[in-house]
């Protein structure tokens, strides 16, 4: 069924600043188009160069793909007023990026793993020093563009190389973040969403509960339903009413994307001329690309991508409400963490199935208890151990005997596995549980912890944010291959 809006009135939305995952539809649509002629689509996309990409020469195509909430296409052309009111856009001129999902695609095209990076990560920005990534692109652009004005360059000029410095900037902000270096950019406008949603007839999604929450418009029933372009993005908007905020409204826009991609992906979507003269138009009005982009020769090693090889991920995050010392609400992020993460998930660069982790994490179960009076100290350290590629078991309070040494648990001493966690831990003790199976271990935090994760560690003491963090447990990975939309929150 469709989404519809209610009969009451409608409320005034501030200037948008939450824009969705659209950045990533564009290659996914554009794989739809693989075995079918498509110069006339390519030849209407907008092209940019001098971004200082890389060449693909680590074995995959790495491709950074932002979603931009601007009230302009991709051409510089201002929406019409029937454009901005069904996106609820306002007046307020600037360029968020608040959509940044890193696509990385091995050279034989037959997965695909989409990365996406939350819009509050607290990261380093070339210039700038420490800030949120969603502002790389818009500070660099807007202090380039004074800049440039303040030099009596003309405002079209000014614009035009203040927003090629913006995209300069973030393109740096991620590769910095993650240790990916970027072979391509591709950049889909806030209209691109709904247009491209609209044109293959909109898509289905789930959710387990009834939401209506007015800030991003989103009010709809639970169970499945099939959305509008207007709908769906309020559908991938919302964070607010969520329990994990931010990262709950990525989960949204992951299964979004999924459920999106398989329907591309199926004959029925791409057998209509109609269907595929939508899908060309909202392409050439809202998509850009680097001009250094072969896009027909990449299409055509995506001709056997199928969508259970195309999966989603999102980076580690450590502390999902940190705060910096002037009060600034962030999300926290361990960049070795998140190369590390990265580095499990594309391998060698030869496919994005998870590599094997130099301490042999990746098939290890390891459950937290907490042995001391800290509360969220259990969560925090599982939170270390799963940023480091360990799987999450059992994070709770410890029950049993009285102890006063904090211990590794293990079936076997000499594990090779259980010995990596006692070592990510700051070098706890391991002692034999018989009871436990080979591939699983148990960590028993005392009243010694001082380890990564507690309060003495500076583990949690990123550039000047808060100390206390809030545990964010990793979401299973999302695939477009599965049979109908996975229900969320």
């Amino acid at each position: 069924m469709s989404a519809r809006p209610t009969g009451r009135a409608a409320p005034r939305f501030r200037p948008l600043r939450s824009f969705v995952a659209v950045a990533s539809v564009l290659v996914l649509v554009l794989t739809g188009f693989a075995w079918r002629s498509v110069e006339a689509l390519i030849s209407g996309i907008e092209r940019i160069g001098d971004l200082g990409l890389g060449g693909g020469r680590d074995g995959a195509v790495d491709i950074l793909l932002v979603g931009v909430d601007s009230r302009t296409d991709a051409h510089g052309n201002p929406l019409s007023d029937r454009e901005r009111l069904m996106l609820h856009a306002g007046n307020e001129v600037g360029t968020n990026t608040d959509t940044i999902v890193l696509l990385r695609v091995p050279n034989d095209g037959r997965s695909a793993t989409a990365i996406s990076i939350p819009r509050d990560s607290y990261v380093n920005i070339p210039g700038f020093g420490m800030g949120k990534i969603n502002s790389a692109y818009g500070a660099t652009k807007e202090t380039q563009r004074q800049k440039l004005i303040d030099q009596d360059v003309s405002e079209a000029d000014a614009e035009q190389q203040s927003t090629q410095a913006g995209r300069q900037a973030l393109i740096k902000t991620v590769a910095n973040l993650t240790g990916i270096t970027v072979d391509h950019y591709a950049e889909v406008s806030l209209l691109g969403f709904v247009l491209l949603t609209d044109a293959i007839g909109g898509v289905t999604v789930c959710l387990n509960n009834p939401v209506d929450e007015w800030m991003s418009g989103a009010d709809f029933p639970a169970g499945r339903q099939r959305l509008d372009g207007p709908h769906a993005l309020s559908f991938v908007r919302q964070r607010h009413d969520l329990e994990r905020g931010d990262l709950d409204r990525i989960v949204r826009q992951q299964v979004f994307m999924a459920q999106l991609v398989r329907q591309v992906l199926s004959a029925k979507t791409l057998s209509s001329p109609s269907t595929l003269r939508q899908l060309s138009e909202a392409v050439g009005r809202t998509v850009v690309l680097d001009d250094d982009w072969d896009v027909l020769t990449f299409l055509q090693q995506l001709k056997d991508l199928s969508g259970g090889e195309v999966k989603f991920e999102t980076i580690p995050v450590v502390d999902l409400n940190g705060e910096t010392s002037s009060g600034e609400s962030v999300v926290k992020v361990d960049p070795k963490s998140v190369k590390a993460y990265i580095g499990s998930l594309v391998g060698d660069g030869t496919s994005t199935h998870r590599a094997e982790p130099a301490s042999d994490s990746a098939t290890l179960t390891v459950s937290v208890y907490n042995a001391t009076g800290i509360g969220g100290l259990a969560g925090q350290v599982a939170r270390v151990l799963s940023a480091k590629g360990f799987h999450q078991g059992v994070v709770t309070n410890y029950t049993g005997q009285r102890v006063t040494s904090s211990r590794v648990l293990a079936a076997d001493t000499a594990n090779q596995k259980a010995r990596a966690v006692a070592k990510a831990l700051g070098g706890l003790t391991i002692l034999a549980d018989p009871d436990l199976s080979p591939d699983s271990v148990s960590v028993v935090l005392a009243s010694d912890y001082s380890g990564p994760g507690s309060a003495a560690s500076s583990t949690f003491d990123l550039s000047g944010t808060s100390t206390s963090p809030t545990p964010v447990p990793p979401a299973p990975p999302i695939d477009a291959g599965q049979n109908g939309p996975k229900c969320v929150n």
